[in-house]
């Protein structure tokens, strides 16, 4: 996975993007933020602009999320499984605020979305807060605490990014041994990669 610990993304505060309640909502256009959009591409055109973009990023010296173009394409590709982050945030937000109580005594709610649910803590410094997001699927897709967010990769955004990974590193080795690409597929065996996924940040 791409700039990922564990299956989440770091904590990140995000300023002028709206608020909810008084809460930041994240930057939905951020190269690391994922929410459902589909657009119409095909896995074969897909993986035609993933060779492409390889063996671009190789010519350049770049790899992987070094590269402004796979990131843009990662987030692309990644967004066509990706549940619907930004409806379950800001309609989990919503109801965090209606539901929100200036008292001092922690309160704990679970609401239930039209995309998920959202578990919403309020600890009993009575300062700081916590949020859960979740999909239809139960899975976790973001927590907001300490002023920050973090997002979580879903199953099916993890294995979207690995099968992007593998026919990137796939193209780019192909690219590093000097094999051209022919008529958008390269030559080459997955087996012969040498080094796995880069998963530093």
């Amino acid at each position: 996975m791409v700039n990922s610990v564990g299956g989440s993304l770091q904590n990140r505060c995000f300023l002028g993007t709206g608020s909810i309640g008084g809460i930041h909502l994240p930057d939905f256009n951020d190269k690391y933020v994922f929410s459902r959009k589909k657009s119409g591409i095909s896995d074969k055109e897909y993986r035609k602009q993933i060779m492409e973009q390889a063996y671009m990023d190789f010519e350049k010296g770049t790899f992987q999320n070094k590269s402004e173009g796979f990131n843009r394409l990662m987030k692309s590709y990644t967004s066509e499984v990706s549940p619907d982050r930004k409806g379950i945030i800001t309609s989990g937000l919503k109801a965090v605020s209606r539901n929100r109580q200036n008292v001092l005594k922690p309160i704990d709610f679970v609401a239930t979305l039209l995309e998920g649910k959202v578990k919403y803590q309020k600890l009993p410094s009575g300062n700081s807060e916590y949020i859960e997001f979740y999909d239809k699927n139960g899975e976790m897709v973001a927590t907001y605490s300490n002023n920050g967010w973090t997002m979580y990769t879903t199953n099916a955004e993890a294995a979207r990014q690995t099968e992007m990974c593998t026919i990137y590193n796939e193209a780019w080795g192909n690219a590093k041994r000097g094999i051209p690409m022919a008529g958008g597929e390269s030559s080459g065996n997955v087996d012969d990669l040498q080094g796995g996924f880069d998963a530093k940040a």
